[in-house]
């Protein structure tokens, strides 16, 4: 018997919450006595599966139907119930992400198993299975007791260091049977960003509000973000004004994300915003009303208008960057 982790592969290779995943599972796994067993779908590259193993996984099963490389929820849910039949897996982990979201609770329904999302400790199993997750938009946690035989967790990224370790997983193919029915949704297109760092894993994230005014005006976020090697991010109504893409919403109907540095500039703190960067380790706001919500639940704060305070804080990192070297 194992603990089952659903990874998710970009393009035949795996990106940091893959890992954590991995990592998360097999310490699980090794306070139940048992191992951990890595799910990849669709076409992957050999090594890199077995490359997993550094993070405590010691077998991959690789589904390899290149069908399985855009998300099919039904075909997923098959795949997954599949191999947790062959592992005799007790606990089945999957990231909280579009896909996690998705094919979890179908897993959970297939196996009769308790189902807890958002995971953001490992369980304690000194009496029962309790799982820590957030509620109320992150403002207050809850303690879930699955006493289901098989239990289904999601976990939230960047919610522990990964540590990379040595060794190699085994792999080992896995068929599945599908039929036209597992694939009767089909993904036509996916635009995918390239060349800055995933939002979803980054640890530096400068995001903009409506305090800029302007999209003419986001270059001061792009600036800051491009010196501090950060992600950009938005609140809501810049998405909806299509002055920033929807991928870079973040808040209760967007991402979640859990940076080391969450700076906002021009945002006003709604409620809503704060369900989904209340994670981050440390929450910088620049705006220029002192009466701002989200002054409250910051670490620093800077009162002032964006497009000066903005620039001033890029060249003064700058120089402290050039200092370093």
């Amino acid at each position: 018997m194992s603990v089952l982790v659903l990874v998710e592969n970009i393009e035949g290779n795996f990106k940091k919450k893959s890992f954590e995943l991995v990592q998360y599972a097999s310490t699980v796994a090794k306070n139940m006595g048992k191992t951990a067993t890595a799910l990849v779908l669709g076409t992957c590259n050999k090594e890199a599966m077995a490359s997993l193993g550094a993070y405590g996984a010691t077998k991959v099963l690789h589904v390899a139907d290149t069908q399985l490389n855009q998300l099919s929820a039904r075909a997923y849910t098959k795949a997954i119930v599949a191999a947790s039949e062959k592992e005799g897996a007790k606990v089945i982990v999957a990231p909280h992400d579009v896909v996690g979201k998705t094919v979890a609770p179908q897993v959970a329904s297939r196996l009769k198993a308790g189902l807890a999302v958002g995971a953001v400790s490992y369980p304690d199993m000194n009496n029962g299975f309790v799982v820590k997750r957030n509620v109320f938009g992150g403002k207050a946690f809850a303690f879930v007791n699955i006493t289901t035989e098989i239990k289904v967790l999601t976990l939230l990224a960047n919610s522990f260091q990964v540590q990379k370790g040595e060794g190699a997983a085994s792999v080992e193919a896995l068929s599945v049977s599908f039929d036209a029915k597992d694939f009767a949704i089909q993904v036509k297109e996916t635009n995918k960003v390239t060349g800055t760092v995933p939002l979803g894993e980054a640890e530096l994230v400068v995001s903009g509000g409506r305090g800029l005014k302007g999209p003419e005006n986001w270059g001061v976020i792009e600036d800051l973000a491009a010196t501090m090697g950060a992600a950009t991010a938005c609140s809501r109504p810049v998405a909806d004004a299509h002055w920033r893409p929807h991928h870079e919403h973040v808040g209760q109907t967007g991402g979640t994300i859990r940076p080391n540095l969450y700076i906002a500039i021009g945002i006003s703190g709604a409620i809503q915003h704060l369900a989904g960067v209340n994670g981050s380790k440390t929450i910088v706001v620049i705006n220029k009303d002192p009466e701002a919500p989200f002054f409250k639940a910051a670490d620093y704060g800077v009162i002032g208008d964006a497009l000066e305070v903005t620039p001033k804080l890029n060249e003064a990192f700058k120089r402290f960057k050039a200092a370093q070297h």
